[in-house]
């Protein structure tokens, strides 16, 4: 870009740290979102509730979810 092109970009330098900054957050929010071992403690942590606590139809929405993002996660599919 050159010099007069960085200095005329300068001004724009806050706005470009900071959405490094976004961008960062985010790659790591997403990482722990779709880890596979939080997710199957999540499951283990919904079957534990699922005796006299939830019904069977949050149980199973829950479920679904947490299957879901299990299967964006590893590319398997996990369904019954």
């Amino acid at each position: 870009m050159g010099l007069l092109g960085e200095l005329l970009m300068l001004p724009l330098a806050p706005a470009r740290g900071s959405l490094w900054v976004l961008r960062q957050v985010v790659d790591e929010a997403e990482r722990q979102y779709y880890d596979p071992s939080a997710i199957r403690r999540e499951l283990a942590r919904l079957e534990e509730r699922r005796v006299g606590e939830i019904d069977e139809d949050e149980f199973e929405r829950a479920e679904d979810d947490l299957l879901d993002r299990l299967q964006h996660s590893t590319g398997q599919d996990f369904r019954q």
